[in-house]
C-alpha cells in the first residue's frame, strides 16, 4: 500500500492505493490544529502500513530541498499550522520515504500523467474555490523555483462596478484570490457561490477575473492546456464564458490556437480526484 493525503484548508482527504491506484481505503476529516489531526492521519496510515506516502498540501510550503525546514508550511493564514514541520513529522512517525508538494502541483501532475493533459509536456492545472492555486507542469515535471508558482496572487485588473473593487485578500489589493475566490465572492455579493442563479452579475465579473488569469498563463507559460478545477469551477457554464472572454483577450496574437479555445482550457480529466491521485504518484516516487 502507499499513502496520499490531499492537505486542504478545510479537509484532508486521505487513501491508501497499491501500485495500479486501487483504493483501499478512502476518508476525509476536518483540518483542525495540528495536535488533533496529525495523529489522526498518522494512525490511518499506520493501520494500512504503507511503504511510502505522498502529501499534496495547501501552501505555502518550503519545496527547497536544501533547505533546513524542507516540507514545512510556511506563511499560511491557518495559524496554527504556520511554519509547522509537516514532512519531517510524517517521516519520523512512519518510517518511510515521502513525496511532498502542493495540492495543486499534485493535481497538475496527476492530469499530466493521467488525465486532460495525458501525452502534453507541460499544462497549468488551477483550482478555484477557497482559495485559489496553481500548479505549472513543464517538461512533465512541476516547477519549483524561489517557492512554488502563487497563480492566486496574480494581480488582475478590476472590472468597473465591482462591489469589492480592492478584493478581499490581507495580502494584496485585487490579486486574484481576493477577487474571484468562493470567499471573495460571498464577501462580494452576501451570497454563498453555490447558490448564486446563473444570470446573476457576479459570474460576469468572475468570467472576466478567470479570463485574465487564462491570457497571463498563456502569455507567462505557453502550455499546451489550463485545466480548470475546484468548487466554483463546478459551474460547468463559465468554460463557455471564460473561453470567449480570454479569446477577445489575447486578440488573435497566440496564432496555434486558433479561434476556439474548447480543447484549450478545459475542466480536470479526473474529475475531483485529482489532487489525491497526484499524491500516490508522489508516493510512487518517493
Amino acid at each position: 500500500m502507499y499513502g496520499a493525503l490531499e492537505g486542504g484548508g478545510t479537509k484532508m482527504v486521505l487513501a491508501a492505493m497499491d501500485e495500479n491506484g486501487n483504493t483501499a481505503e478512502r476518508i476525509s476529516i476536518p483540518t483542525e490544529t495540528p495536535d488533533k489531526t496529525m495523529p489522526e492521519m498518522i494512525s490511518f496510515f499506520r493501520k494500512h502500513d504503507i511503504r511510502a506516502l505522498g502529501i499534496g498540501n495547501f501552501g505555502p510550503l518550503d519545496l527547497n530541498e536544501r533547505s533546513e525546514t524542507y516540507g514545512s508550511i510556511t506563511a499560511t493564514p491557518k495559524l496554527a499550522w504556520r511554519n509547522y514541520p509537516l514532512l519531517q513529522t510524517f517521516r519520523d512517525a512512519l518510517r518511510v520515504p515521502v513525496g511532498i508538494d502542493t495540492d495543486v502541483n499534485a493535481a497538475a501532475l496527476a492530469e499530466a500523467r493521467l488525465g486532460a493533459a495525458k501525452g502534453a509536456e507541460s499544462c497549468v492545472y488551477v483550482t478555484v474555490g477557497t482559495g485559489i492555486g496553481g500548479g505549472i507542469i513543464i517538461g512533465g515535471k512541476p516547477v519549483h523555483g524561489l517557492m512554488h508558482p502563487e497563480v492566486g496572487h496574480a494581480l488582475v485588473a478590476p472590472l468597473a462596478g465591482d462591489p469589492l473593487p480592492d478584493g478581499s485578500c490581507p495580502y494584496h489589493k485585487h490579486c486574484l484570490e481576493g477577487m474571484a475566490s468562493g470567499p471573495a465572492i460571498e464577501a462580494k455579493w452576501g451570497i454563498s457561490a453555490k447558490e448564486l442563479p446563473r444570470d446573476h452579475p457576479a459570474w460576469v465579473y468572475e468570467t472576466e477575473y478567470l479570463a485574465q488569469m487564462c491570457v497571463s498563463i498563456t502569455m507567462f507559460c505557453s502550455p499546451e492546456k489550463i485545466i480548470l478545477g475546484g468548487g466554483v469551477m463546478q459551474q460547468a457554464f463559465l468554460f463557455d464564458g471564460i473561453r470567449k472572454r480570454t479569446s477577445e483577450l489575447l486578440g488573435g496574437y497566440i496564432s496555434p490556437l486558433g479561434g476556439s479555445l474548447d480543447d484549450y482550457i478545459v475542466p480536470p480529466g479526473l474529475g475531483v480526484h485529482s489532487g489525491i491521485t497526484g499524491a500516490w504518484l508522489l508516493a510512487m516516487q518517493a
